[in-house]
């Protein structure tokens, strides 16, 4: 019970802190909308379009990652576009797109979190690549640009057992490990050639 409490804080801190940002720009935008001030009416409508697109897209990929398994999860094409909605709200400046390439299976909601968990170490920009083979499901973040060699080393050291910094970043994967665990599936880092999740 403990650990299903633990977890779920993780969660419950890391969901707060991916929204808090865009939440407080609606806000201000909304007390600026009530000011009357004609001035600043163009950019106020952008901040709010913006905001509640990231929001949405954010929230409907939380709801089926994290929340109850529900028939969306079963749907591969619906996990595509709620995954590739989700990346593109991440760096409007640098966008992180989705290249899934596998068909429906029992591990969706693993392959979302899977994703959420590379598109972590993309610092400029970059893909969140998904296949298959027989043996595994690969999840690969691949980028022009270095990756977060920091974050890589704090998923490899979760994974080895121990505790990262800033725990509550990696809410994600603490969840994806323990979901395959359940199902007796292994979770692996690769990274002789950048940086991929296996699920095998």
């Amino acid at each position: 019970m403990e650990d299903k409490i633990n977890i779920s804080e993780l969660i419950c801190t890391r969901i707060s802190h991916d929204l808090i940002g865009n939440i407080g720009a609606f806000a201000n935008a909304v007390e600026l909308l009530e000011d009357e001030d004609d001035d600043f009416i163009d950019e106020i409508k952008n901040t709010l379009k913006t905001s509640s697109e990231v929001l949405t897209a954010r929230l409907k990929f939380f709801r089926m990652a994290f929340g109850l398994t529900n028939a969306n999860l079963e749907n591969i094409e619906t996990v595509k576009k709620v995954t590739e909605d989700y990346l593109q709200t991440l760096n409007l400046n640098h966008p992180v797109k989705a290249d899934i390439k596998i068909i429906n299976s029992p591990f969706n909601r693993a392959v979302m979190l899977a994703c959420m968990c590379a598109a972590e170490v993309i610092v400029r920009g970059g893909t969140v690549k998904v296949s298959s083979t027989r043996q595994a499901i690969i999840i690969s973040a691949v980028s022009d640009s270095p990756l977060a060699q920091n974050k890589i080393s704090a998923m490899q050291t979760m994974l080895e057992g121990g505790t990262p910094e800033n725990i509550s970043q990696y809410a994600p994967l603490y969840y994806l490990q323990k979901i395959l665990n359940d199902e007796e599936r292994k979770l692996t880092i690769d990274v002789l050639s950048g940086f991929s999740l296996l699920i095998s």
